[in-house]
Parts: C-alpha cells; structure tokens; sequence
C-alpha cells in the first residue's frame, strides 16, 4: 500500500514536471513598452499582481477598501490576485502552515474555492515577483479571466493581516487544478508563453526571468 502511494506521489510530481516544462503560445515574446504586470509566488501559492487601473480595466468596483481590516491599504496601485481551494487557501499562507491532512482533502477535489486578493505597491522585480510586459488586449484577456474566476454569492472575509481579503470563488480545485494550475490557466488565456501545466509553484515562475 505505501509503496503504492509513492509511487503516485512521484508520478504525479514527474507528470508536474514534464507539463510545466512544455510550452504553450510558444511564440509569444513580451512587448517593448505595455501593461506592467507580475507572476508572484510564496513557495506555496503562485498569484497574479495587476494594475488597479489599466488598459480600460478597473478593479476598484470589485476590490472594495470597506473589505478590508484597514480601507486604506485598499490606496494601494496593485492588486495580488490568486485562487484556490478555500481551506488550503484559509489556512496555508506559508510552507510552515501546511499540514497533510489539508492537503489530502484539497487534492482529492473540491468546489469551496475562493480568491485571494492582496493590496500593494507594485513590486520590484525579485526571486518572488517575476516582471512580465503584457500588450493591453493581452492584459484585457488576463483581467478577463481573473473576473470570471469570482462567485456570484458576493462573500468575502477579511485576510491574513491588515490590507487583503477573501472573496467567494468559481471553479473546481483539485490536485490536476490547483492554485498554480490557475496562475498557467491566467497566463495562457492572455496569450502569454508558459507551461501546458502548473500545479506547483516552480512549474510556473520557471518561465519568468527575474
């Protein structure tokens, strides 16, 4: 039996390999000059940081300060926006925190998904945030995708600390679709070059230089 597990534990994490590993938009080349945006990562959770306002695109509807333990962090020129499986989400913010009953329930699937959405100064370029240009019909496709990933029940709960929040999600979250899956999921939809599938964190800043 235990060796049975191993043995898909390590297929599963050669398949993330080998899936991160192949290209998607294969030609895609960031442009000179465009929308500003960063694929971001804890160890854990990858994340996308966008502009508030961009490219005709405005979050500040959505993302309100009132969400928040402190509205004026909601001043902030960036959102982080990441999605996940509400319980690994709720109680995972870093490696430390991950204990492998909750792991086990998120991998084995589940439709309690939520967003998690950080307010911030945009980030210098650093092993965590990885810079990417995007051209403003690409941005639109992201913000496109981002939106469509948030329930319609209008919950939302105040987050780890001081300047983010929860938000009700839409999706299914399981060990083929996890959070990092969703970041690749993102990027390929706007058209941007990355791998055919994320599920872990490296699978998906491997393709973006510091």
């Amino acid at each position: 039996m235990a060796i049975g597990v191993v043995a898909v534990f390590a297929g599963y994490v050669v398949a993330g390999l080998i899936g991160g590993a192949i290209p998607s938009n294969a030609g895609w080349r960031a442009p000179a000059d465009g929308i500003r945006i960063a694929v971001s990562s804890n160890g854990v959770h990858t994340g996308l940081i966008v502009p508030v306002v961009a490219a005709g695109v405005d979050w500040r509807g959505l993302l309100r300060p009132e969400h928040l333990r402190d509205p004026r962090y909601a001043g902030y020129p960036a959102v982080e926006i990441g999605w996940g499986e509400r319980g690994f989400y709720l109680e995972t913010p870093t490696w430390a925190d991950v204990r492998p009953g909750t792991v086990v329930a998120a991998a084995i699937g589940s439709d309690r998904t939520v967003m998690h959405v950080d307010h911030l100064p945009f980030p210098a370029p650093d092993a965590n945030n990885r810079v990417v240009t995007l051209r403003p019909e690409e941005y639109r496709r992201l913000a496109t995708f981002i939106r469509a990933s948030f329930g319609q029940s209008g919950w939302h709960r105040p987050g780890y600390f001081t300047a983010d929040a929860f938000y009700d999600g839409r999706g299914h979250y399981s060990a083929i679709r996890t959070c990092n899956t969703w970041t690749g999921d993102a990027l390929r939809y706007a058209g941007v070059r990355v791998g055919a599938w994320t599920p872990f964190a490296a699978s998906v800043m491997q393709w973006f230089k510091i």
